[in-house]
């Protein structure tokens, strides 16, 4: 049980790009979520964050590799959080799933430290959410420029919200 938590559905044991594939399942799974609430998609990437650093700190303390590439849940923490500060529309999803992927790739400035000199559960989730959360705040500046521009972050496709 703690695998399929881990690997997010075994997305993590993908031979290509696993870190990749676990942000592409986060996106699927995160899209009714924040297409009903911003705050819930927030809060539960908090909650999984939490979760995950013990899980992962056990797995770890029983011979699992630090950082193992098969553990993406800190992925789906990262877009979650990226996808709650972004809201829904579609520039604001697929820039969440790129600007993430631009982080958690090249970790930059202090995601990298943390991705280097943090050790266990709290170093694997910790470069990820706050890859997110810098992820959220730049498509948060492309959507403020889209509105100041007058562009549509819906590209004129009708996305009825809820009653």
């Amino acid at each position: 049980m703690r695998i399929l938590f881990l690997t997010l559905f075994y997305s993590g044991k993908s031979a290509i790009a696993p870190g990749t594939m676990g942000s592409i399942l986060a996106l699927i799974l995160g899209i009714p979520l924040l297409y009903y609430s911003t705050e819930t998609i927030i809060l539960l990437s908090i909650f999984i964050a939490l979760v995950a650093i013990k899980q992962i700190d056990i797995y770890e303390k029983n011979g699992g590799v630090h950082d193992d590439k098969s553990i993406v849940i800190d992925e789906l923490v990262g877009m979650w959080i990226a996808m709650g500060m972004a809201g829904f529309s579609l520039v604001g999803i697929i820039g969440s799933f790129l600007f993430f992927r631009l982080y958690d790739i090249t970790k930059p400035s202090l995601i990298g430290k943390i991705d280097k000199k943090t050790k266990g559960g709290l170093g694997v989730v910790g470069d990820d959410a706050l890859a997110g959360f810098l992820a959220g705040l730049s498509i948060l500046l492309v959507l403020k420029l889209m509105a100041y521009f007058g562009l549509d972050p819906n590209f004129g496709i009708t996305i009825s919200y809820k009653n």
